[in-house]
């Protein structure tokens, strides 16, 4: 099977952003005719500062870019932002971890003090924001989804909202959450009973859901499930994911996401054939580095976002910024 498989080259490697502050957390959509890149910027480093934001760029070509949106939340760390075309808008949803005043200290984080945020645009170029996700208050939202004319987010949480230092581990359960607005939310199912994490899901025609599941360092898995979504089939696959995408491009699965098979931090792209992974790239990386976006510009061409640490600026610094390339499948 692996044979059948197609190369992947990968061109146009470039650095679309970096301002001096960490950037982090990538979605690409396509809304409208134009391009649309999303990311977290904060001038104090990956973990919880209030001084966190949410970027949104457009683009006509994907290769010029211009912010069109920028929005933060008082007292609150944003992250992880991803894009969602519902309703003819265009939604970016964050989750927020409280911080307070200033920088939070590892041991206070507390899932059941995350609220997810959101802004939303009908052309995306006028933007609301920030709007509180109402449903939300205890979860830490992650990507989100259509099916059926109702919007879905992955969100995670700890099991009954239990009090304890930070609640990472096996009592977090990852929640599927349902919107008819794509801002007021209610539990739908449980992806994840024990050890939930960051779940990329699509949905099938009939329904069927399929997803690639986190499991904080262990290795990740493929998620199954049908209609009500009350049973679900879980394999382990052969590797760690970190920020996992589930997109198609053509009649394919792409998986991507931190892979450390090699050793080190990389950002990976996979076929995904049924239970298996097969890696077709391997993106200048390293470090901290993962949370790809993908758009699928036809069925042999497609435009990739990542961000990474492995550069340095002209002191000799290293640098964390926001990267894409592009993707063709030869004739």
């Amino acid at each position: 099977m692996a044979a059948d498989l197609p190369a992947v080259e990968v061109t146009n490697v470039r650095r679309v952003f970096h301002n001096g502050e960490h950037n982090a957390f990538t979605d690409l959509v396509r809304f409208q005719d134009r391009y649309y890149l999303t990311f977290r910027s904060c001038p104090d480093g990956h973990m919880v500062h209030p001084t966190a934001s949410i970027i949104i760029m457009v683009s006509d070509d994907l290769e010029d870019w211009r912010q069109v949106h920028r929005f933060s939340v008082k007292h609150r760390d944003t992250r992880d932002p991803h894009f969602l075309v519902f309703q003819d808008k265009l939604f970016v949803y964050t989750g927020t971890w409280y911080s307070g005043e200033t920088t939070l200290p590892r041991s206070e984080y507390d899932l059941n003090k995350h609220l997810g945020y959101a802004a939303w645009s009908d052309d995306g170029s006028t933007w609301h924001s920030p709007i509180m996700l109402e449903g939300t208050f205890g979860h830490y939202i992650w990507r989100a989804n259509t099916f059926d004319g109702k919007a879905y987010l992955c969100g995670r949480r700890k099991h009954e909202f239990d009090v304890r230092p930070r609640g990472e581990g096996p009592n977090v359960e990852s929640a599927m959450l349902e919107s008819e607005d794509g801002l007021i939310w209610k539990t739908r199912t449980l992806f994840q009973e024990v050890t939930g994490d960051e779940t990329a899901f699509q949905f099938e025609e009939d329904g069927s859901v399929l997803a690639v599941g986190r499991r904080g360092g262990d290795p990740a898995q493929i998620l199954r499930s049908k209609p009500p979504y009350t049973e679900w089939d879980r394999r382990d696959l052969d590797r760690y994911i970190g920020g996992p995408l589930l997109v198609r491009w053509g009649d394919r699965w792409v998986v991507g996401g931190r892979s450390t098979l090699s050793g080190s931090a990389k950002m990976s792209l996979c076929w995904l054939v049924g239970d298996d992974l097969h890696e077709f790239a391997e993106l200048p990386s390293g470090g901290d580095t993962s949370y790809p976006g993908f758009i699928e510009l036809s069925p042999r061409r497609a435009v990739v976002s990542w961000y990474s640490s492995h550069e340095k600026d002209d002191h000799g610094n290293t640098i964390t910024a926001i990267y894409m390339a592009d993707l063709t499948i030869p004739d």
